[in-house]
């Protein structure tokens, strides 16, 4: 079934805030209580923070609906990481700078089956490209297969790993790259609904 996906709006915090709050817990793994995610949320995915994603020109925000309702959204980083992992990671993973990150991607569990999440991821492929960057990357956590899983059937490959904290916990996230179209590894056929965050 068809999504519309656009460019969210200051109209679409509540709905993102409220989606980012039930989805995150349910990408996490079993060692990250629900005070953690909680805290996560609240530190990272607030009404705060998706109002300055939204006004930052660095920062992309896609909504996905179907029948009006929100069922999913992504967001694209538009600049250069800093982290030397995750440099160490492009690099591997032969990224073509620039490469933007995906660092959210959340299809409500009710959506899931519905081929929202391939629809979602290559828009969130256009957007990043219609800006430049000629590669994507996203860190997933090393447990979360089914994301990973969707990630490969989107034309991602996994190139390194990075650290990563929520709560009193450290993972060891994988870092997958895809390059966009015209570099010669567009995506696959984006099948599946797999819906982990790319943050994690």
């Amino acid at each position: 079934m068809q999504a519309s996906i656009s460019h969210a709006t200051a109209e679409d915090i509540p709905g993102l805030v409220e989606l980012a709050s039930l989805t995150f817990p349910l990408a996490c793994p079993p060692e990250v209580t629900p005070e953690d995610s909680a805290a996560f949320v609240a530190a990272n995915l607030s009404a705060g923070n998706f109002t300055q994603f939204l006004a930052d020109e660095k920062r992309l925000v896609l909504a996905a609906r179907q029948d009006g309702r929100l069922v999913g959204y992504c967001l694209l980083v538009l600049e250069a990481p800093t982290d030397p992992e995750v440099l160490d990671a492009l690099d591997q993973g032969r990224a073509l700078r620039p490469s933007a990150e995906l660092s959210k991607f959340y299809v409500h569990p009710d959506a899931h089956g519905r081929g929202i999440a391939g629809q979602l991821i290559d828009a969130a492929a256009g957007a990043a490209a219609s800006v430049g960057a000629r590669s994507m990357w996203l860190g997933v956590n090393n447990g979360n297969v089914r994301a990973q899983s969707f990630y490969r059937k989107s034309g991602f490959q996994t190139s390194g790993r990075r650290s990563f904290q929520v709560g009193a916990h450290t993972f060891r996230d994988l870092i997958m790259v895809r390059l966009l179209t015209g570099t010669g590894a567009e995506a696959g056929d984006g099948a599946g609904d797999g819906a982990g965050r790319g943050e994690q």
